[in-house]
């Protein structure tokens, strides 16, 4: 077993092996819809094994079964791993970067099985079915909820963005700037040079995120150790996904693999990229965020209170592998 301070505990530890192997064969079968499963689709399914499930050893694609709807709905009868099966089934139709409608209606097919109606799942829909502006739109008002607790109506942009001309908050930007002085190894020095390490501005000057999105985001950065690169940015995403209980699919990891994979832009603030799936970091990730004993999007957590907190303490308190999670082995 790995060292408990720099490991990753699996996502879901108490699957049988029956039904690890329906949900890793319903998503084989889902990738290979219209073609053969990709490179891709073999290392995202070679990391949901490893990190979702716990499978040890080698990996070997060929002995991974397709499963039908049915059989899915037969293998995990009795259980919630359907949830969680309906989740994966949606991310696998997207790890090559394509908007693939017959993947999609795939998706649909096992979840009406399964019986799982939610609202990510009527995003994608909209979206295969060329109705894109209306799935960022409804991305965009979870998104906005899950950050804010409270339902959305606005201008995002200039909520994003909202310290410009007599917006200002100097007395904010200090706070931030004071950080320099802690001692290089705490919480604190370590976020303010994550600011000035990207060449952010903080919160209160005029170009900074509002402070409200921008800590919990950034202390996302910082306790997982995801850089911000797009690449980082949907790590991180997903580790808030599974860390932040409100809206996780529809108003985090569908929106980031919209803007960061398949190259959609959501708004002015998030940018857009392409091809920035990690298919293996991406299910470690999302382990990391649900072991996470800490919200930081929760308006219980401080930021404040934890600056003069050392790094390394301050992860291992919050079950965060010390030295990041990309460094973290998985617990056997």
């Amino acid at each position: 077993m790995s060292n408990p301070a720099s490991a990753v505990a699996v996502l879901l530890p108490g699957a049988t092996p029956e039904q690890s192997g329906a949900v890793l064969g319903a998503m084989r079968a889902v990738a290979e819809t219209g073609g053969a499963a990709t490179r891709s689709d073999r290392l995202a399914l070679e990391g949901a094994a490893r990190y979702v499930f716990g499978h040890a050893g080698p990996f070997t694609f060929a002995d991974l079964t397709p499963v039908t709807p049915a059989a899915l709905k037969a293998a995990l009868a009795g259980t919630n791993l359907g949830n969680d099966a309906a989740k994966f089934l949606t991310v696998m139709a997207l790890v090559d970067g394509k908007l693939d409608r017959a993947k999609i209606a795939a998706v649909l097919r096992y979840a009406d099985a399964l019986g799982i109606s939610e609202r990510y799942l009527d995003e994608v829909r909209e979206a295969a079915e060329g109705h894109l502006q209306e799935a960022l739109a409804d991305m965009t008002r979870c998104n906005m909820e899950s950050v804010t607790g409270m339902p959305w109506e606005g201008d995002v942009n200039a909520w994003l963005v909202p310290y410009g001309g007599a917006g200002a908050d100097p007395a904010l930007a200090q706070r931030f700037q004071a950080l320099k002085s802690l001692d290089a190894e705490t919480f604190g020095h370590a976020m303010w040079r994550h600011f000035t390490s990207n060449g952010y501005e903080f919160p209160g000057e005029p170009k900074a995120l509002n402070v409200v999105f921008s800590l919990p985001h950034d202390s996302v950065h910082v306790l997982s150790g995801f850089d911000t690169s797009a690449r980082g940015e949907l790590l991180a995403s997903t580790f808030t996904a599974a860390m932040h209980p409100k809206f996780p699919m529809a108003g985090h990891i569908l929106p980031v693999i919209f803007s960061w994979h398949l190259q959609v832009q959501i708004n002015k603030v998030a940018g857009e990229a392409s091809s920035a799936l990690d298919p293996v970091v991406f299910w470690q990730a999302w382990a990391a965020g649900a072991a996470a004993t800490v919200d930081t999007f929760s308006p219980q957590w401080d930021f404040w209170e934890h600056v003069a907190t050392p790094l390394e303490e301050l992860r291992a308190h919050y079950s965060i592998p010390v030295d990041g999670v990309e460094q973290a082995a998985t617990v056997r």
